[in-house]
């Protein structure tokens, strides 16, 4: 693909997902960033600038605010739309609901993210489980990042013919680590109201033949999620068939405790030390020398990264709306490529 040929994106929403995909796109050789519109004048829009990406007001009341405060701003969110060929909508939840008018009325591809209704697109998007039907359609959904985890494993051992019926228990980080100061819990631990919880449901949106229940309950720390799975396979298989199934996927990463890696504090400490940006996981961490079968019941646990895990998804997602490449196994590679994705092992 030539330069001038390439993905011109727009992201609407520069927080804690925005400014990871709009980072994320900058480092793809097919895809251009067209720019980022925010609301903020403070110290995350000028994050933006300082990168050279160009700012948009998404809200035109807010655009005095943003131009007092110092901020170069390129032009309103309909500015951004008209130079671009698909939006990635990172705004707060249930925001991004009604900015789908505005894209629809514009005639712009675009993407919401996990806190978004399946009704909002009528697709929700995983990238091995699901790539090649989002190719050439108007919008997508890419899942939440626990609903992204759960697809990519139980995609895996549904690929090895591995998967009969999953139960998991998430342990959920109580909010994102850069407004922790704002909010969260304290010396408690908060039950979701009913079973399943959501997010085995929201699985069912991108494969619905999965056999999952969720059940989840909120803690109070911020680094990640913790997930721990009971799935009754159809036959008897042996440890080592299992992981073999779990290496296929090139986003989930087989961790040890052995290793160090005993806790989530240490596997976020290793992604600094690899240099990843954000320390960004953007793999499944599955811990191998946890995981035991007995039979045909296989139990195992895994670290989720809710602020990265589904960036490489996101970037997945803008080659299949926009069609440019049909083939999901080649978009992932080229995804992970430019991300680093499946660099790093401890096993």
């Amino acid at each position: 693909m030539t330069d001038e040929k390439r993905i011109r994106v727009a992201v609407n929403g520069y927080g804690v997902i925005g400014k990871r995909v709009a980072d994320a796109v900058a480092v793809q050789k097919d895809m251009e960033l067209a720019g980022v519109a925010d609301i903020t004048a403070d110290w995350r829009a000028r994050m933006a600038t300082s990168k050279g990406f160009a700012l948009y007001a998404a809200d035109p009341d807010r655009a005095p605010a943003m131009r007092a405060a110092g901020l170069d701003m390129a032009g309103g969110l309909d500015d951004l739309l008209a130079s671009a060929d698909i939006v990635v909508d990172c705004t707060p939840k249930e925001v991004a609901a009604r900015n789908v008018e505005t894209y629809r009325e514009t005639g712009i591809r675009f993407i919401v993210h996990g806190g978004e209704k399946h009704e909002v697109t009528g697709h929700s998007f995983v990238a091995e489980a699901n790539y090649a039907s989002a190719i050439g359609r108007d919008s997508t959904r890419v899942v939440s990042c626990n609903t992204t985890s759960i697809v990519r494993t139980l995609a895996a051992l549904k690929a090895a013919g591995l998967l009969g019926s999953a139960r998991g228990t998430l342990l959920r980080r109580a909010t994102d680590p850069w407004e922790s100061h704002l909010g969260g819990i304290m010396n408690t631990l908060v039950p979701e109201p009913g079973i399943p919880s959501h997010q085995g449901p929201d699985a069912q949106s991108v494969d619905p033949d999965l056999d999952v229940i969720t059940m989840a309950v909120k803690v109070p720390q911020t680094l990640a999620h913790l997930h721990y799975w009971s799935v009754r396979m159809p036959r008897k298989a042996s440890r080592d068939e299992v992981l073999e199934a779990f290496r296929a996927s090139s986003r989930i990463a087989l961790i040890r405790m052995s290793e160090g890696l005993g806790a989530l504090n240490a596997v976020k400490e290793m992604m600094a030390d690899f240099g990843r940006p954000n320390d960004s996981l953007y793999e499944v961490a599955l811990w191998e020398d946890m995981l035991k079968v007995e039979g045909d019941e296989l139990f195992y646990a895994y670290m989720v990264d809710n602020q990265a895990i589904v960036i490489p998804e996101t970037i997945d997602a803008i080659r299949a709306l926009t069609d440019v490449e049909r083939d999901g196994p080649a978009s992932i590679a080229r995804t992970n490529a430019a991300l680093g994705v499946g660099t790093f092992t401890a096993t």
